[in-house]
This record gives C-alpha cells, structure tokens and sequence, in this order.
C-alpha cells in the first residue's frame, strides 16, 4: 500500500548539513541514535565539474517534489554516509564517544578516496567533457536508464550532466543505511577498508568486478548506496533526500513508510525463485533474497533493496532537484517473467536515453531477451561498449550504430569468436576510425578503449 506517514525532512544532523529552507525538520523514523565521529578532518569540498561549454536545450519538466505520504526519510543517513563514506564536503561530523579515533579512521579514507576522486573528476568530468559534449547530441531525453550499471552512477553523470532522472538497474541491492549512525570505530574501520576495496574500481576504470560487487552485499555500510554517493561527490552533487520503495504490480513506484519497513524486516522468507534467477531458500529476520544464486546474501532486508536518492549540483540555482533511482533486479528473462513489474515500469517511461558498459556481454544471450526488447522499445539514444545492443538485434529494429575507438574482440574469454563478436569487429571495420580519449566501460582484447552510439535511423 501506499505509504502513510508524511515525507518531510529529517532533523538536521547537528553542525553536519543545514536543512533546506522548504523542510521542516522532524524526527526521522530511524534516528541518529549515535552517531561514530565528532569533529571533522580539514578536508577540502569536493570540485564541482566546469560548466558545460557547448549549448543546452531547455531541460524538460523536474522531477515531481515529494508527496506528503511517500514514505520514510532517511535523508539524515544519507547526508551521513555522503561526508563518511563518500567523503563529500568537509561538514563537521557529529559527536561520539569514540570521537578522537573514529575521526583518524574517516580522514584516512577520506585522504585516500579524495585522491582517486580528484584524479577521476580532473580525467572525465573535466577531460572528457568535451568529448562528451560533442557526441552527446543536445535534445536526447534527460531521462536516463542504466541496466547492468551496478553501483555506476557516476559514469551516467559524466555522459549525460543534464540528466533529470537516471535509473540504474544492478544484482546489487541498495542497502540498509541505518547502521552508518551507530557503528563503533573498529566496525567502521574494517568497513571502509572493505568499501574501497568492493567498490574503488569505480574511480579508477568506472567499474567493479562482479566478485567485488557480490562481496559488498555483506559490508554493515550499504555499499551501493555508498557508490551513488561517491559518484556524487566527485561529480560535485550532493544528495538532498533519500528513500526506499517496492514496485507495485503495474510497475508504479510505492514508497516505504517506517511500519512497511518493519513488517518486511519480520516477514518470513517466500519460496525459491524460478531456474536462472537464484534461489531464495529460508531467510532469518526477512534478510533480502540475493538476485543470483552465486552472489552472496546481503545482510540487510528487502525493504532496502531499491533507493531513491533526490540530489542537486553543487553550482544549480536553489530548488533545482534531480532523481536517481536504483532497483536490485535480475535481468535474466526467467526472473523478468516471475517480476514483470521492472518491465512495466522501464515501459512506462517512453523514449529514454540509454546507458550500457561492462555488463559482461549479457545482452549477447538469448536467456537476456526481454530486457534488450525492452530497451529496443525505449530507444531515443544509446551510449555503449560492445556490451550493448549487439547489431544483428540493432539492425532488425531499424537503428543505427556509430563506432568509435578501436574494436578487435571481445574482452572476456567466453565471449571471442561468437557471432555478436564477429559483427562488432565487422562494424567498427567497416567505418572510419573516430577519435576517443578515454576509456569508458570495457576495453577490447587488446585493451583498446571503444564505444558504440546506437539510435534509431534517419527517417
């Protein structure tokens, strides 16, 4: 059901964020009980990327504001983890026992992350905007999907700026935000070292292996919320609102109250999921299912397994909000045909701009069908390694695809010498070679950096 309880802000973190002018402040519904740090490190706040050179077309109506019953506020976490986890800005951090220590842990991963953050804003915020601004024609929508994108919001930033909405889609689940306010230091410690671990790829090559992403389901920090959260920071955004939400059968977005949250929490554990989906077998405490039987279980129920994170640029006029949604789903056609709602909800949509990189040749197979029917559907504009819409599939749909970058075969083994790989050797053989400084996704075997622009025909 729709969620009852009002979505107004939080109370402010103290001395931590101010409160937007239009939030009355209330009591969350999971309150900062105890909060790990007290004074903050100096640390300098994050570089916002330089202004867009070329023309912008009008952006498109802004994300709806929230809704007096869309559920619980888990905006003061989200703040928390931004300057915490993600080291954005320099906020002092809130009061803790264990203050003096747990502020030594945060500067340390804040000396570290900033670094990789800076070396990856000044390569693609700064260096490829350009480039960028150049490919990306100015009237695709600002309405951005990103299937297979795990904890990858930040390569959707890079490429499409102006996005209003963007929508990544992962095994991956959110995560549970709540224990950011009550960790000891010791426990926050081995939790960001494993954080930097499972998920710094993303601010070196802009992405993460799957045995990485699979590993941070079970770290006490919601690691994808984290990832969000970094791309964020580097990026120069900062996040102004958080919750979570199911999706109801015809595909609408229903946001979780505070009594929802708890009731999933209890539930007992359904039955196991169809061939190809993984198994959710008997779950204690209603932890949430994995979403591929080889992945690890998170450790953190279902009502965290979708987020949505309102945010704003650092350097956007006041009240200028955008929207990045997250959803935990297996792309796999046996599971898309037990939770159709996913499909029904990307449909829903209309013509989208498109985003795919290191999805691990997916959308190659067969079994991978009804998702890559569904973003054929959707199609305005695509932006992709060779991961993306093979074109065989691109052709019979009457679109178009524009190589760029050096192509020469697959970049994992199990993927060279198939027909898909032998038509995108074909593809970027029988076009001019086009110029691409940097490496976005995937390389090719011998580790040339590539991308494909797929969009429908000229009429």
């Amino acid at each position: 059901m729709r969620a009852a309880r009002a979505w107004s802000a939080v109370a402010c973190l103290a001395a931590a964020a101010a409160c937007a002018a239009d939030e009355a402040p209330t009591p969350t519904p999971s309150p900062v009980a105890r909060v790990v740090v007290a004074a903050a490190p100096d640390a300098a706040a994050p570089v916002a990327p330089a202004p867009d050179a070329g023309p912008v077309a009008p952006p498109p109506v802004a994300p709806p504001p929230v809704a007096a019953d869309d559920g619980a506020d888990f905006t003061a976490e989200a703040k928390l983890l931004y300057r915490v986890a993600a080291c954005g800005g320099d906020a002092p951090l809130p009061a803790a026992p264990d203050a003096e220590r747990v502020a030594k842990i945060v500067e340390h991963h804040c000396a570290r992350l900033r670094k990789q953050a800076d070396e990856y804003r000044e390569r693609y915020f700064v260096g490829g905007r350009a480039f960028f601004d150049e490919l990306v024609p100015d009237d695709v929508p600002r309405v951005v999907v990103y299937p297979f994108g795990g904890g990858d919001l930040v390569s959707a930033l890079v490429a499409f700026p102006d996005a209003t909405e963007i929508t990544t889609i992962s095994l991956e689940l959110a995560g549970d935000p709540r224990r950011i306010t009550t960790l000891p230091a010791d426990r926050l410690e081995d939790s960001l070292a494993a954080l930097r671990v499972e998920i710094g790829g993303m601010l070196q090559v802009g992405s993460n292996t799957s045995e990485n992403l699979s590993a941070s389901q079970d770290n006490d920090l919601p690691a994808q919320v984290s990832s969000f959260l970094m791309g964020l920071a580097a990026g120069g955004y900062e996040p102004v609102g958080m919750r979570y939400f199911r999706l109801a059968d015809d595909g609408s977005i229903d946001y979780l109250d505070a009594d929802e949250i708890a009731a999933i929490e209890a539930a007992a554990a359904p039955a196991a999921e169809p061939a190809g989906a993984g198994k959710r077998g008997k779950r204690a405490g209603g932890k949430a299912a994995k979403r591929k039987s080889t992945w690890v279980s998170p450790n953190f129920s279902e009502a965290f397994a979708h987020v949505e994170l309102r945010y704003r640029k650092l350097d956007d006029p006041p009240g200028v909000v955008r929207v990045h949604r997250h959803l935990g789903w297996n792309l796999h056609d046996d599971y898309l045909a037990a939770h159709p709602e996913l499909i029904r909800h990307l449909d829903a949509k209309g013509k989208v701009t498109l985003l795919t990189k290191g999805a691990s040749y997916l959308l190659w197979q067969s079994s991978f069908s009804t998702i890559r029917d569904a973003m054929i559907r959707g199609l305005s504009w695509m932006l992709s390694d060779s991961t993306g819409i093979p074109p065989e599939h691109a052709r019979k749909a009457g679109l178009t695809q524009t190589t760029y970058g050096t192509y020469t075969g697959a970049f994992l083994p199990n993927a060279r010498g198939t027909r898909h790989d032998q038509a995108f050797k074909a593809l970027w053989a029988e076009q001019p070679r086009r110029r691409l400084p940097l490496r976005f996704g995937y390389t090719d075997v011998d580790k040339h950096a590539h991308v494909v622009v797929t969009n429908p025909a000229a009429p």
